[in-house]
Formats: C-alpha cells, structure tokens, sequence
C-alpha cells in the first residue's frame, strides 16, 4: 500500500519516501508518493526520483496491486534499492495544467448536465463523452457558460463519506461507465462553490486546483458523434 500524499496536498511538489519495492516489469515502489497513478481518465505523473548515488526520471506513475503506485522509469534507467530514502520532485508545470484540466471537465459536466460515458484528462486538451443524442445547438454559448464559471472563482473543497451514504444518494455519480473509487469504506467528494453557492458535487478520485478562477480560459472545441447515442466533446487550455 502506498499512501498518496497528492490527496491531502494536490500542491505538493517533492517529498521523502522508502522505496518498499520494485516490479518485475521494472518499476518503483514506496511507502508514499507525490505522483498520482494513471486512473479516471487523468493521466499519471511524471518527475524525479532522487536517493544517495542515484537518480532516475518518472515516465509515468501507474497502479499496482494492493493499493500500491508504481513508478515507472524512463528506459535503462538504474533502480534505487530497496529500503533506501529517495526524494520525489513532480514536473509540476505537467501536474498542475492536468488539474486545470480535470477542473475543467467537471465545469464542461455542469454546462452540459447529461450522463458521462467517458472521458480523457490530457493537457492541452480533454474531453468527456455524454450520452447526448444531438450536437450542442449554441456552441457559444456553452463556452461562454464554460468561462462564466471559471470567472466566478469558485472554490474547490473535498469531502468525505460512506459507501452506504453514496448508495443511498446514487445521483451524486455522473459517469454511467467509471465507478467511484471505492475500497476504503469511504468515498471523496469534489464540490466546486460553497454549499450556499454549488455548482457541482460528484465523486472524484483526482487532483483539482483550489478555485476554477486558476483553471484560465477555455475553449470548446469539436463535438464528435460517437454512436447513436454519444457525443465527444472537446475543451482545451488556452493558455
């Protein structure tokens, strides 16, 4: 098990850990990490693995068995070994605008209040798939609606509950394909505006920014048809 520190702190930008393990396709393993591991359509972290005589970069963080994340490093790199004090240092540019991102897309979820049935966090550009027979009608005005709620400034808070209390409040899930992270006993909440102010609350696993005041500007972009049912649609970081 590997505690994730980027929970309690998206902001954190290096920490110490043990390394507990390595994999046999090659990665790390600690006792905590400041990487977020590919899942909910965010992508993982990328950075540095610094210890006494070595150093390696991150090419991606990913999940592992037990609750662990796994580190994995770029091609031939040298493997700390087990049991030594490594130091954590996330390419935080690459961090923070995928939080931008996955902001975003819960805004782009609210402008557009229709079942989700996927979507991808990348940077510059994401997207999330609606169960929506017909395009948008007014472009526009979704992106305008989009950068009202980034103007707003709202705050972004988390919560936590039960598995029973998101049972019994099944609305609160707005992905018909992805599951809320469970396993715990407990499930985070995302709520972006105060409860005298919400615009959104939903189950959510990721890493977000502290007010959609810093997600910047966005732009919607293409809206493509994918099945009878399904639109992609597009939004992108403009700056």
């Amino acid at each position: 098990m590997t505690t994730p520190l980027f929970r309690d702190d998206a902001y954190l930008r290096s920490a110490t850990a043990l390394v507990t393990g390595h994999t046999d396709q090659g990665g790390v393993i600690c006792d905590a990490s400041v990487f977020y591991a590919t899942s909910g359509g965010q992508p993982g972290d990328s950075g540095r693995l610094e210890w006494d005589g070595g150093a390696l970069d991150v090419a991606i963080a990913v999940k592992g068995e037990g609750g662990a994340i796994v580190l994995v490093p770029a091609e031939g790199a040298t493997l700390p070994p087990i049991g030594a004090e490594v130091t954590q240092t996330l390419d935080w540019d690459r961090r923070h605008r995928l939080m931008r991102m996955h902001t975003g897309l819960h805004l782009l979820s609210v402008v557009i209040p229709l079942p989700v049935t996927g979507g991808s966090g990348s940077e510059p550009r994401g997207r999330l798939d609606f169960d929506m027979p017909d395009a948008p009608q007014d472009k526009p005005a979704l992106e305008a609606a989009l950068n009202d709620l980034v103007a707003r400034d709202l705050e972004v808070t988390e919560s936590w509950i039960t598995d029973a209390e998101l049972d019994a409040n099944p609305g609160l899930v707005k992905s018909m394909n992805v599951s809320p992270p469970r396993g715990t006993g407990r499930v985070r909440l995302v709520r972006i505006g105060t409860p005298d102010t919400q615009v959104d609350l939903q189950p959510c696993g990721g890493t977000h920014v502290r007010r959609t005041g810093e997600v910047g500007p966005l732009r919607l972009g293409k809206v493509e048809k994918k099945g009878a049912q399904n639109r992609r649609v597009y939004i992108h970081l403009e700056e």
